[in-house]
């Protein structure tokens, strides 16, 4: 990964810091981030859906989040040091404690195979899944090692050269199916707009047979990873407008991110962060400001 650049936000008694790295992965990898707290009061956060799988290192405790804020606080709550998570549809609870320290990585759904072992559509019937039983046994070493390390260069690179090696080990047997990894490009080049038909026929394949194959390797239909890029796209354009001291015009950027109309914004932010635009600007545009929701980017 190529050098780490940060910024931090430093509030009297707390600190954000947000530092990333390009992924030099041929694409498997869309970003890395490393991050770390301390002083802040502890809070939830909303892990909003996103097109990419989720991989995380945390270096100080386990991650603890739930379907719900409920089950956060409660026993059912999924607790690992290491973390995978597959294509969502609804947000994550994530406890935020008084400290913590990790490495966040954005892996493209299609290369599951080859970085986790797995397609990405294996992951889909849990919230998240412990990253030593996805990885195996080496991703503990790996854990340890990375805890030992001093500089955020030193854990970026260890990590990169750890999926690099799970890359070339896998080789060329775990290939994705054409179609569907041409679909996923097509939806990509249109920001999720288009119709399924014209996907369809794109890729030469029936609507009910694309469907099929595209959900067995990601977890989703295509229907479902159109409205997630889409709302990436939307979202992106919300946090860059918050970002540069701006109030984002909402009725643009739906028009621009290929919406119907601004409810089906609305919409779509409801369903995946369980607020309204607004209501998630307000409770996130702290972490907005310091960085934090730059992590799988365009």
């Amino acid at each position: 990964m190529g050098a780490p650049t940060g910024r931090e936000s430093e509030p009297p008694g707390e600190v954000r810091e947000f530092v990333r790295a390009a992924p030099h992965l041929d694409g498997m990898v869309v970003s890395a981030v490393g991050y770390r707290s301390a002083g802040v009061r502890p809070a939830l956060h909303r892990g909003l859906p996103s097109p990419y799988l989720t991989l995380i290192f945390s270096l100080d405790g386990p991650v603890v989040s739930g379907h719900t804020p409920e089950q956060v606080h409660s026993a059912d709550a999924a607790r690992t040091d290491i973390v995978v998570g597959g294509l969502r549809q609804r947000p994550a609870y994530v406890l935020q404690p008084e400290h913590e320290a990790g490495i966040q990585l954005s892996v493209h759904p299609l290369a599951a195979r080859r970085l986790l072992g797995m397609p990405a559509g294996e992951l889909s019937d849990e919230l998240v899944a412990s990253g030593a039983d996805v990885l195996g046994r080496d991703a503990w070493e790996i854990h340890e090692r990375l805890c030992a390390q001093g500089t955020w260069s030193e854990r970026f690179a260890l990590v990169t050269g750890y999926l690099q090696r799970r890359a070339a080990a896998a080789g060329r047997t775990t290939e994705v199916r054409p179609e569907v990894r041409e679909a996923w490009a097509w939806l990509a080049r249109h920001r999720g707009a288009g119709t399924l038909d014209g996907l369809a026929a794109h890729v030469a394949l029936s609507p009910r047979r694309l469907t099929t194959l595209f959900r067995a390797e990601t977890g989703i239909g295509p229907k479902q990873a159109a409205r997630l890029i889409r709302f990436q796209h939307a979202r992106s354009a919300v946090v860059r407008a918050v970002t540069a001291g701006h109030a984002p015009d909402l009725a643009r950027v739906a028009a621009d991110c290929g919406y119907y109309d601004h409810s089906h914004l609305v919409r779509d932010f409801r369903q995946y962060t369980d607020l309204s635009p607004t209501g998630w600007l307000a409770e996130e545009c702290r972490n907005i400001q310091a960085g934090g929701h730059r992590n799988g980017e365009e």
